[in-house]
């Protein structure tokens, strides 16, 4: 097959500027998802202080467990929409034509949920979980167009390291978060006209608000950028058929002369037009497409369980909870998340950033299943006999456990499960693909971040009913990385160093192709 210049060129062309500004448009919009995906779990502190004080006893300023499961899910729910409808109407569409308005949705979304409608409980927590679930729509839009974009436009000797980079700025959001929350509470209270013990309700209802809009500016700086991208040639070419137009798009963006990468033929090369879900897509990309869902759904399970985590840590330094005002609660729950973020989070980035296209993407992920299963064994199997017996070098043992958790959970399948799909299946069905995939690890993000969080109670407390405990969700938990890797070792291809032409096709087809 003869392959087309434009996207050789693509393939062998040197690291550039438009290269990292790419990686600024595509990660801003994963920096807000970061901010305000992770920042619910500071919020709903907060709107417990702020609209539950009639609760009586140790419930009292806590929000009752199935509010804030479904301010979590409706956000979950709507990101796993976004993701299936937005990836199919970026191969049927473009991926440049919808891809500013799942950045708007995003913006629009975090607008809204700072002006949540009324001051009533009942009115704002209704208005806040609808604007959440906009806002997951837009979320959920920029995961399969963000990574296909920088995929598409990548070179294949560091596409992964760029589609990490990528990824990455999901580190910085929740980073930024902490940071936010952190300086608008401290605002907030040095303000307060009464006892630093007792700020008024209604400066910590601005204040929850106003961390919640912040979050849109990264992402609306990056709007005119995203409108002005070029669609990517590999869609222009293989999609569209305008072979002639791809190369002139890449010669405005990338350091080549069109005369380089001007075809003879303005004709593609004809693939095979079977289509979506038909029996010969199945036997092609299936096992692919069920790879790359299944790993996606299994560490989500594990990664988002992390709400879980944090609220057994924040127990265990935040001793004096009853003697702290609303802000210095959010303040100490940010500080813990900000440490997570620059210790384990942000370095499990960088070194999948590094290392991706060194190692490849399978070991990667069966490393960090494996080690993530590791830790939650550590710290499951002996959780009631050692880690709950209240001593500081067990909470010091916690939290390093924790954090390794963390770090190769982004030094791992967290990233990978991004990447990957993104490369290994045809152009005119990368972007539904990776929604596919994506919207599989949001239906097992919320079985982590809900289902475990109920069942992690082994007596009935705090508004949660009996569950099977900490020790044995733990395990379990740790059974679930167990199996992710056994599907990455079965299942997945290795995609590193590979043109994403050379994904597509079957090994039949270039036997035929060279006779």
């Amino acid at each position: 097959m003869a392959r087309l210049k434009v996207l050789a060129a693509l393939d062998t062309a040197k690291t550039q500027y438009y290269h990292f500004k790419a990686i600024i448009i595509a990660g801003m919009g994963l920096f807000t998802d970061a901010y305000e995906l992770f920042s619910i779990t500071l919020i709903i502190n907060m709107i417990g202080r702020i609209y539950y004080s009639d609760r009586l006893g140790d419930n009292k300023h806590q929000t009752p467990p199935f509010v804030a499961s479904a301010l979590v899910v409706v956000a979950l729910l709507g990101t796993a929409i976004g993701q299936v409808v937005f990836g199919r109407i970026g191969d049927l569409k473009g991926r440049r034509r919808v891809y500013g308005h799942a950045l708007m949705l995003i913006v629009i979304g975090s607008l809204a949920c700072g002006f949540s409608i009324c001051t009533s409980r009942t009115c704002v927590l209704l208005s806040l979980g609808f604007f959440r679930f906009l806002l997951g729509l837009g979320i959920g839009g920029d995961y399969p167009l963000s990574s296909t974009i920088m995929s598409e436009f990548a070179n294949k000797r560091t596409r992964g390291s760029f589609i990490a980079a990528v990824f990455s700025m999901q580190g910085f959001g929740i980073l930024a978060s902490a940071v936010v929350t952190t300086v608008v509470c401290s605002i907030f209270r040095r303000a307060s006209d009464t006892s630093p013990q007792k700020p008024t309700p209604q400066g910590a209802d601005i204040a929850w608000r106003l961390i919640l809009m912040i979050g849109l500016i990264p992402a609306a700086l990056t709007y005119y950028w995203r409108m002005m991208m070029p669609e990517t040639a590999r869609y222009t070419a293989l999609v569209e058929h305008n072979v002639m137009q791809a190369a002139k798009d890449m010669e405005k963006v990338l350091d080549i002369s069109i005369s380089q990468i001007t075809e003879n033929n303005s004709l593609p090369p004809t693939h095979h037009k079977y289509p979506l879900f038909s029996m010969e897509f199945l036997r092609r990309h299936g096992r692919d497409l069920f790879a790359c869902s299944s790993t996606w759904f299994l560490v989500d399970i594990v990664f988002y369980s992390s709400n879980l985590f944090q609220y057994q840590i924040y127990k265990r330094f935040l001793k004096n909870k009853k003697n702290v005002d609303v802000y210095q609660e959010a303040i100490q729950l940010a500080g813990l998340q900000a440490i997570l973020a620059v210790c384990s989070t942000i370095p499990g980035y960088f070194f999948s950033v590094y290392f991706i296209d060194r190692i490849g993407r399978v070991k990667i992920q069966i490393m960090g299943f494996f080690f993530m299963a590791l830790a939650f064994f550590a710290i499951g199997f002996p959780y009631y006999s050692y880690w709950t017996r209240g001593k500081e070098e067990s909470n010091k043992g916690f939290i390093a456990l924790y954090g390794l958790a963390f770090f190769f959970a982004n030094f791992g399948p967290n990233t990978t499960t991004f990447i990957v799909p993104a490369e290994l299946f045809p152009a005119r069905f990368r972007s539904t693909c990776h929604g596919i995939s994506g919207a599989s690890g949001k239906v097992g993000a919320i079985i982590g971040s809900v289902g475990f969080l109920w069942a992690s109670h082994k007596e009935k407390e705090e508004g949660y009913p009996k569950g099977i405990g900490m020790q044995v969700s733990l395990i379990i938990l740790g059974g679930v990385c167990i199996l992710g890797m056994l599907v990455t070792f079965f299942f997945t291809k290795e995609t590193m160093g590979r043109s994403l032409e050379e994904n597509e096709i079957e090994p039949e087809d270039i036997k035929i192709e060279e006779f």
